[in-house]
């Protein structure tokens, strides 16, 4: 008897897997997701959406969709990717903060506790209190504007103690973006891996990670994270996560400094609740700050782009007295739910609960009547004083909104700060054994360069 029925076990495997594929294909062409652009496999099952997203190629995938389908595309039965600027503005700036974000910001948790970056819900009052704190107002005190020029120029001294001869400068601008961060975070505390020393150990415990995986398999099976996160750590940062614990135990931190700033809320925060919001807000500078000059230093490198470095010389010699003036981080996806009731967004229904999202890749690139030829390295089109109120409006790469990035205003001045530096006295070239890639290597919503070397040589103007 065991034996016949076993014999009909391949047909009822076959007719339950048609049974299965019917269901979910009736489903999916009754959810009005179905109707949108997009190709027909990703309107019945999120498969490849999340294969490419293991492998590092989410950012890739999702704009070749955009390129084939439009400023609309289905990802899968539950998720939509838009370019149009008239969706970023319902997605990120509905009632002043834009949807509610997803469980995928849970994974930048630290300690247990939800920072401002992973906490889902808008409209905490405590997180709108520690933004504040990056107000230009407050980061164009003397503390930290010393701060950062000494750390500029420490990283001058570093990149030209060998004129002439290759420079990791990879190395370099993360300790580089680590000291700047953590200044403002914990003055007189900061790091200074610049020197060397313990302080390069979290820097090289920051970087040279490679936690994509685990991270994604974390996000996209939560009843199995508890269990992973007991077997494996997917950012295991022990050295950082003892000098941000160490540091929050001072109580004389400077009044311009985020942990002064946390310390004395009247929010009370707890202890560990300080100390994750600080490491939270470190490793995120760190990793942004320092991929981004890495990109562009390397850009403006370049053999081809002699000319836009000449161009950036001369504007800094001709006013070097003058300060800066403070008004490609995260170019994945960033992803939000669809509120109660569904929205209208770019002209289609989305119903509630569906994932929507917006890659500032895309987005500085597919829209042509804003950003001509976006593929190209192009620092002129900024000059357009007619096009460059409409570049700044659709500027992505902070996101926008009252939950885009609080340190945008940090960032920019260092990042002017230390070019004013290094080609107001300098030029670069590409160091002949610079064999590295500097492909765009996907992480979680940031990017950095895909073998993280950048050898680049320094010689004086």
């Amino acid at each position: 008897m065991i034996a016949k029925i076993w014999s009909y076990w391949p047909s009822y495997t076959f007719a339950f897997a048609i049974l299965y594929l019917s269901f979910h294909i009736i489903r999916s062409y009754r959810y009005p997701v179905s109707r949108l652009p997009g190709p027909l496999y990703s309107k019945l099952t999120g498969f490849w959406l999340i294969i490419h997203e293991f492998v590092g190629n989410r950012r890739l995938y999702i704009h070749n969709l955009h390129k084939r389908h439009g400023p609309v595309v289905c990802l899968g039965p539950n998720e939509v990717s838009f370019t149009g600027l008239d969706a970023i503005k319902e997605i990120y700036l509905d009632g002043g903060s834009g949807y509610d974000k997803t469980e995928l910001y849970t994974l930048f948790m630290q300690f247990g506790f939800r920072t401002m970056f992973s906490t889902l819900v808008k409209g905490d009052p405590e997180k709108r209190y520690i933004a504040g704190q990056y107000a230009n107002t407050n980061i164009m005190g003397y503390e930290i504007m010393d701060g950062i020029r000494e750390r500029s120029a420490k990283f001058l001294e570093k990149c030209t103690e060998s004129v002439g001869k290759s420079v990791d400068v990879y190395v370099y601008l993360h300790c580089f973006s680590l000291d700047c961060t953590s200044h403002f975070l914990f003055h007189p505390y900061g790091t200074q891996s610049l020197e060397g020393g313990e302080d390069r150990k979290i820097m090289e415990e920051l970087s040279y990670h490679n936690s994509l995986q685990i991270r994604l398999i974390q996000y996209r099976f939560m009843r199995i994270v508890d269990f992973l996160l007991k077997v494996a750590n997917s950012r295991p940062t022990p050295v950082s996560q003892e000098y941000v614990f160490r540091t929050c135990a001072n109580l004389d931190a400077s009044p311009n400094s985020l942990l002064h700033k946390l310390q004395n809320s009247r929010a009370n925060f707890r202890p560990t609740e300080i100390a994750a919001e600080c490491m939270d807000h470190m490793a995120a500078g760190h990793d942004t700050l320092g991929d981004a000059l890495c990109f562009l230093m390397y850009h403006i490198s370049l053999p081809g782009n002699q000319d836009v470095q000449n161009k950036l010389s001369q504007e800094l010699i001709k006013n070097k007295d003058r300060d800066c003036d403070t008004s490609h981080p995260i170019p994945m996806s960033q992803p939000r739910y669809v509120p109660k009731g569904g929205r209208i967004i770019s002209g289609y229904f989305i119903p509630e609960d569906t994932i929507v999202s917006c890659q500032a890749y895309s987005v500085h690139r597919l829209n042509e009547e804003i950003y001509p030829d976006g593929n190209k390295f192009n620092p002129d089109r900024w000059l357009d004083p007619e096009m460059n109120l409409d570049m700044n409006r659709a500027f992505f790469a902070f996101s926008i909104g009252g939950r885009g990035c609080t340190g945008k205003h940090l960032a920019m001045l260092v990042m002017k700060y230390l070019l004013g530096a290094v080609y107001s006295q300098c030029r670069t070239r590409i160091a002949d054994d610079m064999k590295g890639r500097m492909d765009i290597a996907d992480q979680i919503v940031s990017s950095r360069p895909l073998d993280q070397t950048c050898k680049l040589v320094f010689e004086p103007r």
